[in-house]
């Protein structure tokens, strides 16, 4: 099924639901944003996603830590080479048909860690801001969601996405290639996830404000981000790059970021987690073939990165939108 009838899927599944009403706007973003933003590999992505084969997958599980989409092992042959033209896999694992994709990232751990601290989810509708190529938005669908909707402009990870969705149409999961930042208010989502985006954006506490304005009254916010160690005062904003990332902007402590929740607008605010990231997690790969973890650390002091900050660790928060 080619790209634009995935996302046209979209909003036939969502007529008559509350999304409903936003379906203009959403549809005025969409056709802004392919008009505006091209890719040198499109066409190239655009062939090997018509090149895939025409199969239902009948065995699929979703709960796993490794997605599991279909059983057939005679499509090895055929869907490797295929899958290998979206490189490079960040996020995952997958297994598609028996060809296991090693992603760079052990998605499955952070799904791991967050899990036993969030409300159960089951027939809610959700929403993942920065989804990447939707590894958790199939977790979240395992898990019993109603409606899984992911968020995020990177075009590679659309395209991964789909192939997922290529053999599972029936899925109520969707990415839409577009930026938080130009969503409206939507007011109707019961969980809201933001994994890994916050240090990203120039204006974090705007990005918090957005967040809220995703949820419904009483609905769930689950928010992971890097930290740092101090008092509610602390944060880090680096000179130059952090991690060999240019756009890392803030790094608060976890009270700085309890904080910045409240003035947002949230309650019932706690850090659930607090995780160093190791190099077993974020790794090179056969699927990922590029610098990773490893090569952004000080190799002399695995406790700091090339630029002598602190290494990387991810605190989880739960707040909830009053």
């Amino acid at each position: 099924m080619p790209l634009n009838q995935f996302i046209d899927d979209f909003f036939t599944r969502t007529k008559g639901s509350p999304i409903e009403k936003f379906h203009d706007v959403l549809e005025s973003l969409i056709t802004e944003f392919f008009r505006a933003v091209k890719h040198g590999h499109q066409e190239a992505w655009d062939d090997a996603l018509i090149q895939l084969p025409c199969h239902q997958a009948e065995h699929f599980q979703l709960s796993s830590d490794c997605i599991e989409i279909g059983a057939d092992s005679e499509l090895v042959a055929s869907i490797e080479p295929i899958l290998r033209q979206f490189l490079p896999w960040r996020k995952g694992p997958f297994n598609f048909f028996g060809t296991i994709i090693d992603t760079e990232w052990r998605s499955d751990w952070k799904w791991r860690r967050l899990q036993p601290h969030i409300k159960a989810i089951k027939n809610r509708q959700v929403l993942d801001i920065g989804c990447g190529n939707g590894y958790h938005l199939m977790r979240m669908l395992g898990d019993g969601a109603d409606l899984a909707l992911g968020i995020d402009p990177t075009r590679l990870y659309l395209y991964q996405f789909h192939i997922a969705r290529h053999f599972l149409p029936a899925l109520p999961a969707y990415i839409l290639p577009l930026r938080s930042e130009h969503l409206p208010a939507f007011n109707l989502f019961d969980t809201v996830f933001s994994l890994g985006v916050l240090y990203h954006r120039r204006s974090p506490i705007d990005h918090l404000v957005e967040l809220l304005g995703f949820l419904r009254p009483g609905g769930e916010l689950v928010l992971e981000t890097l930290i740092v160690d101090g008092d509610e005062q602390t944060v880090l904003t680096p000179s130059d790059r952090y991690a060999k990332m240019a756009n890392v902007w803030f790094l608060p402590s976890t009270t700085a970021l309890e904080n910045w929740l409240a003035r947002a607008g949230f309650d019932n605010i706690r850090t659930v987690d607090i995780n160093r990231t190791s190099t077993l997690e974020q790794r090179a790969t056969d699927w990922m073939t590029f610098q990773s973890l490893n090569d952004f650390l000080d190799p002399k002091d695995s406790n700091v990165t090339v630029e002598g900050w602190p290494a990387p660790t991810r605190a989880l928060l739960i707040a909830e939108k009053p």
